[in-house]
Formats: C-alpha cells, sequence, structure tokens
C-alpha cells in the first residue's frame, strides 16, 4: 500500500500484521583479528541456533563460520591495526545466512588447489556446503564474504 510505513504506533499489539512482517534483525558480533576468535565466532553461531535445528545443519553453519572467519583472520584483517572482523547471521528466504566482513578490499577467489597443497580449499568447503554464496564489496571499506545454508524442516 503507497504510504505505508513500517513504523507503528505504540498501540499497536505485538501480533498485529505490521509487526509480524517486519523480519527480525541480524545477530552481529566483532572479533579480533587473531586465532582465538574462531571458537568464539562458532560459539557464537551455535548458541544462536534454535533448539530444533538439525545436528548436521548446525555443523555445517559452525564449519562454514570457522572457515569464514578463519580466512577473514588470514586474509583480511591486519592485527597490527588492531583491526576486527564481523560475523552476522539471520534467517531469510528460507535460509540461514552467515556474513563474515573484513576491512581488506582484495575478494577472495574460489580456487583449485594441487592435492599436495596444504592450504587453499577454504572456499571450496563454503561453495559445496552452502546453497548461496557471494563476495560484496563495503561502501565504506572491506568486503563481505555471505555464505546461505537452506532451512531444512525438522
Amino acid at each position: 500500500m503507497p504510504g505505508t510505513s513500517l513504523t507503528t504506533p505504540a498501540t499497536t499489539s505485538p501480533s498485529s500484521p505490521a509487526i509480524a512482517a517486519i523480519p527480525p534483525l541480524p545477530r552481529h558480533w566483532r572479533f579480533p583479528s587473531e586465532p582465538a576468535s574462531v571458537p568464539r565466532a562458532r560459539r557464537a553461531i551455535a548458541d544462536t541456533l534454535p533448539d530444533h535445528c538439525p545436528t548436521q545443519l548446525s555443523y555445517e553453519l559452525r564449519l562454514l563460520t570457522t572457515e569464514l572467519v578463519t580466512n577473514a583472520i588470514r586474509h583480511g584483517a591486519d592485527p597490527e591495526e588492531d583491526e576486527l572482523i564481523e560475523l552476522s547471521f539471520w534467517t531469510a528466504d528460507g535460509h540461514y545466512w552467515l556474513a563474515v566482513s573484513d576491512p581488506s578490499p582484495t575478494h577472495p577467489t574460489l580456487k583449485r588447489p594441487a592435492p599436495d597443497t596444504e592450504t587453499g580449499r577454504g572456499l571450496l568447503l563454503v561453495d559445496s556446503l552452502s546453497d548461496a554464496w557471494g563476495i560484496k564489496s563495503r561502501p565504506t571499506r572491506g568486503k563481505s564474504v555471505i555464505a546461505g545454508i537452506r532451512i531444512t524442516n525438522p
């Protein structure tokens, strides 16, 4: 309806259609660019998931978090500059979405490393676990790597 605002009067009840149409805000965390932030980020996601989240889906979301945060720490933020990485988590369009942001403008690329190479498989894992993923430049500085996994019915 033209002219309709998402803001509602204080007298609107929480069950009104206007309130129900407002999507939930993403959860958001900031972590120092250091290896100790990886388990903290994984724990933040685990603690945020609903109790009815299937075990396999929970595992995959925690694994995606590990890969994305590790890559941001290794390649996207300078710990000597006290730079932070950011983790966001939300549900939309039938997916759980993760976004990990760092201050580097350099976009990661999907590689096919040789079998004897010890690193370089993080985005391959992200690609195989997620139903959709991509990279977005941030308006002020850096980029976000975003991955979504379809929510399965318990």
